[in-house]
């Protein structure tokens, strides 16, 4: 199987990590004209699983080092298997939440909230699991992500008070929800892989491929419950049906399938990359992907357009901050 031995490939893997985790949002956006968010979440889901059996079964299996997917499927305990299946539900119930408040609040505020708030506890939780890299510069790192995220809220609440629209700041507790939720999946997911060695793994536990693979039958699986709750009972708007989703267009399903691929790139990757650069690291680094679904909030779908002479002062300290915060993190890991 592919694996990752320079620190330097690592970042970089990290990096396109970071596109794909806060460019996926965008699929969404495209989709939200005339889709519903759940409905489009199942297509997602299932970009999402296929891009995972797809990587298994190339970058998984060439090479003669590690162990190939079948192989290593195979010989996977079942406490590993069912640890990177919980970690496929925690990340599904806090994704669900996150697609709710881009759909509410749009990107430029889910995305630096909820997984602003992902990466500070997620890189705390993953840091006390396995202690690598440089704790200071890494606190530092997620300080000025902090900072970030409160700016980020400082903004939001001006665009909400100027308009009042679409749930008002139902979408920022949402993305809240959705942060802490998503803070705890990496940990599940790492701890069913032996990082340390993966080049002769464990016995009993799962290459990152394999891994990835699971994980996103965790997800599937939840979300026959989670996602056929929002279809009926959405957060907001009329409720919809089954039979809306299969009458959906072609162009409908593609946007979906898509937004699923993209994300499961950026994981597939992260999850390569922690082997050298360690969990904490490569899970801060990519969850810098609320800097570039910020990006494309403001810049491209022009979400603070109402009230932007009043708020660029903010969303520029906000960028800033991410930008010094990601780079702490980056020299942590060094």
């Amino acid at each position: 199987m592919f694996i990752v031995y320079n620190y330097g490939l690592a970042v970089l893997l990290c990096a396109i990590t970071m596109l794909c985790w806060g460019s996926w949002g965008n699929t969404q956006k495209m989709a939200s004209k005339n889709w519903r968010f759940e409905l489009f979440y199942w297509d997602y889901v299932i970009g999402m699983v296929l891009l995972s059996l797809i990587s298994a079964l190339t970058l998984g299996s060439i090479g003669d080092e590690g162990r190939s997917f079948w192989t290593d499927l195979n010989q996977a305990d079942s406490k590993n298997m069912f640890s990177a299946l919980v970690g496929g539900v925690v990340f599904n119930a806090g994704n669900i939440l996150l697609s709710a408040s881009i759909s509410i609040a749009g990107i430029s505020v889910a995305f630096p909230v909820g997984v602003g708030i992902a990466l500070v506890l997620g890189v705390i939780v993953n840091y006390m699991a396995v202690q690598q890299g440089d704790p200071l510069l890494l606190g530092l790192g997620v300080l000025f992500v902090v900072l970030a995220i409160v700016i980020n809220a400082w903004a939001y609440r001006s665009k909400t008070d100027t308009v009042v629209q679409s749930g008002g700041k139902k979408g920022l507790f949402l993305a809240i929800a959705a942060g802490v939720l998503m803070a705890f999946f990496y940990r599940f997911i790492a701890a069913s892989m032996d990082l340390n060695n993966l080049s002769s793994p464990e016995i009993g536990k799962m290459t990152p491929y394999t891994a990835f693979f699971i994980f996103s039958v965790g997800v599937l699986i939840s979300n026959v419950l989670f996602n056929s709750l929002l279809i009926y009972r959405p957060f907001v708007g009329k409720p919809a049906s089954y039979k809306d989703y299969f009458s959906g267009t072609f162009s409908n399903h593609i946007t979906g399938l898509l937004g699923g691929t993209i994300w499961g790139v950026g994981n597939a990757f992260n999850l390569i990359a922690a082997g050298k650069a360690g969990a904490a690291i490569s899970y801060g680094l990519g969850q810098g992907a609320t800097l570039v679904a910020a990006f494309w909030g403001v810049f491209i779908w022009k979400e603070f357009k109402e009230v932007q002479p009043a708020v660029n002062s903010k969303l520029t300290l906000m960028f800033v901050l991410f930008v010094v915060g990601i780079g702490f993190i980056i020299i942590a890991g060094k």
